[in-house]
């Protein structure tokens, strides 16, 4: 084994054994269990006045975020827990604008029931309102990037339709004069050839 596969393997290891004790790792602010009858952790963070969710791992069987102060969970926070099969998330001052998209998204494909506990805290007109009832109108920033959003994507559309366009004209004036160039060289070919063999024909009769 040279220095170059030496390295590699050794980087490939020490890489899996960082994964491997990271998703064992409880998190410093939350009790961890074994769960005996599968393989697993019950993640307790309950009543621990967070302000964010932890770094948690990825074999998160149980995972319990109620009773904290929690307002919104970065998109991508929980993507990890593949294993994860019951989750409490309720009692905390969410804050219902766009960001919280996720946590809904999430939630939906998750625990139905999680989400049908889950209260907005902020802004005061949806105070106390259930997230799986917020829809995109009560979202004001949503609203206010809308039109910003809109206009992005027609100007991206027309774009593309300028670039589609050009590139069928192109396409079509290289196909006709693909045409004519082979058209002008079968020409030339045939202007060539006639007269050498009316040459080559009268050179035959005088040979005869």
């Amino acid at each position: 084994m040279n220095k170059a596969e030496f390295t590699t393997v050794a980087g490939f290891a020490i890489l899996l054994l960082f994964h491997t004790t990271q998703t064992q790792v409880c998190p410093p602010s939350c009790n961890c269990k074994k769960m005996e009858e599968m393989k697993g952790l019950q993640i307790d963070c309950s009543s621990r006045k967070l302000k964010e969710v932890p770094a948690l791992p990825v074999n998160t069987r149980k995972l319990y975020l109620q009773n904290n102060s929690l307002t919104t969970v970065p998109p991508g926070a929980l993507d990890g827990l593949l294993s994860l099969e019951e989750v409490k998330i309720f009692d905390n001052p969410w804050n219902c604008d766009c960001h919280i998209l996720y946590l809904k998204l999430w939630l939906e494909d998750i625990s139905e029931s999680s989400l049908a506990n889950v209260r907005c805290a902020t802004p005061a007109s949806i105070t106390m309102k259930p997230l799986r009832q917020l829809t995109g109108n009560e979202l004001g920033i949503c609203k206010r990037l809308l039109p910003i959003k809109s206009l992005e994507f027609f100007w991206r559309d027309l774009i593309l339709i300028v670039v589609a366009i050009t590139t069928l004209i192109l396409l079509a004036w290289a196909m006709k004069f693909s045409k004519k160039l082979v058209y002008q060289i079968n020409m030339s070919q045939y202007d060539f050839s006639g007269p050498l063999l009316q040459r080559q024909s009268f050179i035959n009769r005088k040979l005869q």
